[in-house]
């Protein structure tokens, strides 16, 4: 099988399954020979934040010397983000390969009257690369929810990690922060630490107490927060043990993030021989590209795959703190099934001017209802459907202002980050 094959493989599995459940992804695994039971893993659920905690989790066991696997979704540039080992993803050769093994395994199902979905079909890949690669721990981040997520079919992991906790997917997880808490919870083993943090809302705090009581299972609050030193667009230099800690993110919600990992390396310091500087180093060395990511500083240009209630509201505390009294354009594009109202009511008092384009998804919100939207809470906006017209138009747009923002959707992100690159050195040379 070809690389393209393989990508055409593992996108060619209906997206979700019709029932809940683990036994697709059990059957599926166990034609690869359970590859999950020969690993060591660190579980992380929740609705926003799992993506960077992974990150500076993953760094930081790097830099204790061990052999890390990553494993997030979804993607934002490239397929093989979603499986990496120290840092660098899968190659074209090593998916090709894994396809073809996965694709026996996937017709053996199929004989058996067993029909995986994508997410299971890569979750069960991702397990046999890492048991291929020798890892000796990975950072495995949930898909959607925790309970009926195919990542939870491991056994037994070192901690289980769940990040801040607020509305998504309502429609699957539940429309109280109660019940999606209780999906998240899901990934709680009996015995197995779990980490949270304290400022998780009270209502997730008590389902994840009631969850980790039935299980046996200790609940650490990490600090929501650590003394601010100086605080940048590029990232955030706080005050630890006594030292200075570089969160390389923008945001006090990345350095709540940065908490969830210093707890979890400190539950697991002895076992894994994790010092206070491989916890340094691991976090300051954290690169994840749109979570406030700078593509270019003069014209400041910032680009951030920020899509629900929680995370809209992030980022739009980082743009008020950092970019106050700042003329803003803004690219916004988002999937129809998202909390839109709730993003642009958070969003829409850092801009002055919106356009609104469509990434290319099926589920997403076309460029003129998006624009109409903003329009009506009274800010200008332009729809511009194709999203490499709307980042030329931006460019040319950009000299009338201080900075130009790209958000609203990891799909619009992945879209358009090559395109900025690509003519960021030439644009920035004239302006």
């Amino acid at each position: 099988m070809q690389y393209e094959e393989a990508l055409q493989f593992f996108h060619s599995f209906d997206r979700f399954g019709v029932q809940p459940g683990l036994d697709r992804v059990c059957a599926l695994s166990a034609f690869l020979g359970d590859p999950q039971d020969d690993l060591s893993f660190i579980h992380v659920a929740g609705t926003n934040g799992k993506g960077s905690t992974c990150t500076m989790l993953s760094e930081v066991f790097r830099a204790a010397g061990y052999t890390v696997g990553l494993y997030t979704s979804p993607y934002v540039l490239d397929f093989r983000e979603r499986m990496q080992v120290n840092g660098q993803m899968i190659s074209e050769n090593e998916l090709a390969d894994l396809a073809q093994t996965v694709s026996d395994a996937v017709r053996k199902c199929n004989d058996n009257g067993v029909f995986p979905t994508e997410f299971e079909v890569v979750t069960a890949a991702a397990f046999y690369y890492f048991k291929q690669k020798k890892c000796d721990i990975v950072i495995l981040e949930v898909g959607l929810g925790g309970r009926f997520d195919a990542t939870n079919i491991i056994n037994k992991p070192e901690a289980s990690v769940i990040t801040s906790v607020s509305f998504d997917h309502v429609g699957i997880l539940g429309n109280s922060l109660a019940a999606i808490a209780g999906e998240k919870a899901g990934i709680i083993k009996p015995g197995v630490p779990v980490v949270t943090s304290e400022n998780q809302p009270e209502e997730v705090k008590s389902v994840l107490m009631r969850k980790t009581a039935e299980c046996k299972s200790d609940l650490h609050f990490a600090q929501g927060a650590l003394p601010l030193l100086r605080e940048t667009i590029n990232g955030t230099v706080v005050s630890w043990l006594n030292g200075e800690l570089h969160v390389p993110f923008a945001g006090a919600h990345m350095v709540e993030n940065a908490c969830l990992v210093i707890e979890t390396a400190l539950l697991c310091a002895e076992k894994w021989h994790i010092t206070e500087q491989h916890i340094r180093d691991g976090i300051t060395c954290a690169r994840i590209p749109a979570r406030v990511e700078i593509l270019c500083e003069k014209p400041l240009i910032v680009l951030d795959g920020s899509h629900n209630d929680g995370s809209t509201a992030a980022l739009a505390e980082v743009l008020q703190k950092n970019l106050a009294n700042k003329k803003i354009l803004a690219i916004m594009g988002m999937m129809a099934d998202k909390e839109v109202d709730a993003a642009l009511a958070h969003l829409l008092p850092c801009f002055s001017c919106v356009i609104a384009t469509t990434p290319s998804n099926p589920r997403s919100m076309s460029a003129e209802e998006l624009a109409e939207k903003a329009r009506k809470r009274g800010t200008k906006a332009i729809a511009l459907a194709d999203f490499e017209t709307a980042v030329t138009e931006s460019l040319q747009m950009l000299t009338a202002y201080d900075a130009l923002v790209v958000c609203g959707s990891l799909y619009l992100a992945g879209d358009v980050r090559q395109i900025f690159i690509s003519l960021i050195d030439k644009f920035s040379n004239t302006y």
